[in-house]
């Protein structure tokens, strides 16, 4: 290049600074500046804010970010987003004039957030041009439907027994390792091809426990209609606290874009004891068992949000699987009873038939849903309309023939038809069951069919049934997947392949002595 136009590039660059700089007019704006006076594990006290709301967003030096949650006169007490230990009294503190919101859009799935938004799975920042609120006001009653479609979990316990219709709120409980987790797991890996996208919201969870969830869903191809909302255990307890609602706005766009939403807070008792910290280090008066007075509130304004929106706006739906752990069997505990009162249904884990090897460990006696059955199909409600009463008058015959009292040939009968019951409703993790196939091992289970099956042979024999629903005419399986009544013609063709499946599985009879 030419020493000239180079002088020339260079007179126009400058000239166009000088006209920048000339017409730039400086603007004052007011804001206003507060200062720490205290910092405690999780939350601080700030002075001199006298115009913050509720809620509302404030910054600490280092991109530290807090929520405003006790409003006094004096003080302000905020609860910290991010490390204490970056702050220290007298460090500057500014409102943003804003709530804490997250980013939310089809670009989120298949990835790893925490609460906040910031990606863990290291593929990169989330690119996403709208944010939404992470507290948001339920849906109003005039913009509800009925819950009319079910949503299968592909667990033959659950879709017969306690089924979950899509929109409902149905709680899982049980105590420590008793596959709570699991339960939940299947049922993202069930709606594979479903179009329904799953929020997986892990709160105070070990980072080794989240590290075989993601691994799990990536190995089994789940993550591309999945989005996992993460906070570890040693992450600070305000981010405990505002996980499950970060997950729920972003689980909302789905549905008010129409979309069949699944959520899961695993678990929700991690969420009320990082609630009931923060609250004794704001000071807050405790109730029960210290937890204090608005728990309640804080969960059930959170499971609210969970609908099904009417055609009108979109009808999308929003179905909430909240899990809660026990604490020795007890389910009459304080956040035990708020959730169940909340929710529509529960499905309760017993640890005496996980130690059997009963899995899912699902106790059908104290287990219900009360919205999910209006949901079912009504194939599943012909097949399995007995088998709930029929399992549970088993368990009372079990325990009491445990006493070693003679039975009669009628009660020996109800015993050994509910251990093929609860044989064929046992189900390995990971393996989602069909429809198709769930309804013809049901049926085969309701007429008696299993009966002449040794126990011992019992999971053979129901997988040998469950790959024989492959061979069900098309027409068939099209109607069992829709809500048209079971024929008997159908009923028919399913109990002929049935049976043809277990022949070779069947007691044969003692051969007759010859006269």
């Amino acid at each position: 290049m030419e020493q000239g136009s180079l002088q020339n590039v260079f007179d126009r660059t400058f000239a166009g600074m000088s006209q920048a700089r000339e017409e730039f007019t400086p603007q004052l704006t007011a804001q206003e500046v507060g200062t720490i006076t205290n910092v405690s594990t999780g939350i601080v006290k700030v002075s001199g804010l006298p115009g913050v709301g509720y809620d509302e967003l404030v910054t600490f030096p280092g991109d530290v970010l807090g929520i405003a949650f006790n409003v006094d006169a004096d003080e302000i007490g905020v609860v910290l987003l991010g490390e204490y230990w970056r702050l220290h009294a007298g460090d500057e503190v500014r409102r943003t004039g804003r709530v804490m919101d997250v980013a939310v859009g089809e670009r989120l799935l298949g990835r790893v957030i925490d609460p906040l938004g910031r990606p863990l799975d290291g593929n990169g920042s989330v690119a996403s041009s709208k944010r939404l609120p992470i507290e948001r006001p339920a849906a109003p009653i005039m913009d509800r439907a009925p819950v009319t479609v079910p949503l299968q979990t592909g667990l033959k316990v659950i879709d017969a027994l306690i089924p979950v219709g899509r929109g409902q709120r149905e709680l899982i409980l049980g105590d420590r390792q008793t596959g709570k987790t699991a339960i939940a797991i299947d049922t993202i890996l069930n709606q594979r091809n479903q179009n329904v996208v799953c929020v997986y919201c892990a709160i105070g969870q070990r980072a080794s426990s989240v590290a075989k969830t993601v691994a799990s869903l990536r190995q089994k191809g789940a993550m591309e209609y999945s989005i996992i909302v993460v906070t570890e255990g040693n992450d600070p307890p305000g981010l405990a606290y505002i996980a499950p609602y970060a997950a729920t706005s972003i689980a909302e766009s789905f549905m008010e874009a129409g979309r069949d939403v699944l959520i899961v807070y695993d678990d929700l008792t991690h969420h009320a004891r990082a609630y009931r910290e923060l609250s004794l280090l704001l000071r807050r008066p405790p109730g029960r068992e210290a937890f204090p007075g608005d728990i309640f509130y804080i969960h059930s304004r959170l499971l609210e949000r969970a609908t099904h929106l009417r055609k009108e706006l979109g009808g999308g739906s929003l179905t909430a699987l909240p899990i809660i752990e026990t604490e020795a069997q007890d389910i009459s505990a304080y956040i035990p009873t708020n959730l169940i009162s909340i929710t529509d249904g529960q499905i309760y884990l017993s640890p005496s038939l996980f130690e059997l090897g009963v899995l899912p460990a699902v106790n059908v006696g104290k287990s219900v849903s009360r919205v999910g059955g209006k949901a079912q199909r009504a194939a599943y409600r012909a097949v399995a309309g007995d088998l709930k009463l029929a399992y549970a008058q088993f368990e009372e015959l079990e325990t009491f023939s445990r006493f070693g009292a003679s039975l009669d040939e009628n009660t020996r009968k109800v015993i050994e038809h509910g251990r093929r019951i609860r044989a064929c409703l046992k189900q390995p993790e990971f393996t989602p069951v069909s429809v198709p196939a769930q309804i013809t091992v049901l049926l085969a289970l309701t007429a008696g069919l299993f009966d002449d099956v040794q126990l011992d042979q019992m999971t053979d024999a129901e997988l040998g049934v469950r790959k024989a629903a492959a061979d069900l005419p098309a027409s068939l399986r099209d109607r069992l997947d829709s809500t048209q009544e079971l024929s008997d013609e159908d009923r028919e063709t399913m109990v002929q392949i049935a049976r043809k499946a277990l022949a070779r599985f069947q007691t044969k009879p003692p051969p007759q002595e010859k006269t």
